[in-house]
């Protein structure tokens, strides 16, 4: 059962790109139904576990939701303009590099010389991943849109980052945390909406289809709990890495994603450097 735990994390994640992707719909629409989805699972979880929270982790919590928003609205956009396949690989490695960061400047992590080394080892080959994994071959206004893509990517993977550095630095279980971080999501989504005079996207369909995708992105959430408390925080967020390599695959099977072989050779080699960069900085 303890395996179970540890590969369900990946298994929701990486094929969460693929549903919504499936379930159609622009990015808001997306955002929307997914929070929602993500609500409704974190009411059902307070009613029968009820934990416990302050007043100070439950807003900060909330803080971390908003933020997530900005992330995976970054994440859908890339879906939309190239592709999951090349949005998840970009994305993961630079959360990654980002997360490793954070523990490194905020939290003291990374004590030793050795620990150093290993560490800025991890990061490179990251770093080289996502660069691998960008490169596309033609040029012209298909390569241009995908530079405004990645450049978008970076900026909003700021808020994955904040979303994930937020909950170390609290007391609370990762269990009561997650309806105050839902909440939070759905009244960043509520403002971005209004931002953009896209309220009228409560009204259509592929809104509430996308409600699947909150289910399954709870799924993930839930079950990366369970398995950082059997296995370990280390072990759990490398083995919830692999998520990007069901992804990035499963567009390229599923969603009929394009690649020339020089590309998709270069992604498949950037793909493992990423996995191998997320075991290098976790497991030092």
């Amino acid at each position: 059962m303890t395996v179970i735990w540890m590969l369900l994390p990946a298994v929701a994640w990486g094929i969460l790109p693929l549903i919504v992707s499936q379930l159609g719909g622009r990015p808001i629409n997306q955002i929307f139904g997914t929070t929602i989805g993500t609500l409704l699972a974190s009411i059902v979880v307070q009613i029968i576990l009820q934990p416990a929270i302050n007043l100070t982790a439950f807003l900060m919590a909330a803080a971390a939701g908003a933020f997530w928003i900005v992330g995976q609205l970054g994440q859908y956009t890339g879906y939309a303009n190239i592709g999951v396949s090349k949005t998840m690989p970009i994305s993961t490695g630079l959360q990654l590099v980002g997360t490793a960061l954070v523990g490194v400047f905020l939290f003291g992590e990374w004590h030793t010389i050795t620990a150093r080394v290993f560490g800025g080892i991890g990061i490179g080959l990251l770093v080289l991943g996502v660069i691998m994994t960008a490169i596309q071959d033609h040029q012209g206004e298909t390569s241009g849109k995908q530079i405004q893509t990645v450049v978008m990517l970076v900026l909003t993977t700021i808020g994955f980052i904040v979303f994930n550095a937020i909950p170390r630095a609290l007391s609370a279980s990762g269990i009561a945390i997650f309806l105050p971080e839902s909440i939070g999501m759905v009244v960043a989504v509520i403002v971005y909406m209004l931002f953009r005079g896209q309220v009228k996207i409560v009204r259509q369909r592929t809104s509430w289809l996308n409600v699947i995708g909150g289910l399954v992105f709870s799924i993930a959430s839930l079950s990366y709990i369970v398995s950082v408390s059997q296995n370990g925080v280390n072990a759990a967020f490398v083995v919830s890495q692999l998520s990007v390599v069901i992804s990035t695959l499963g567009g390229l099977l599923f969603l009929h994603e394009r690649k020339s072989r020089h590309e998709l050779v270069l992604t498949l080699s950037g793909l493992g450097l990423i996995v191998v960069g997320a075991i290098v900085t976790t497991l030092i």
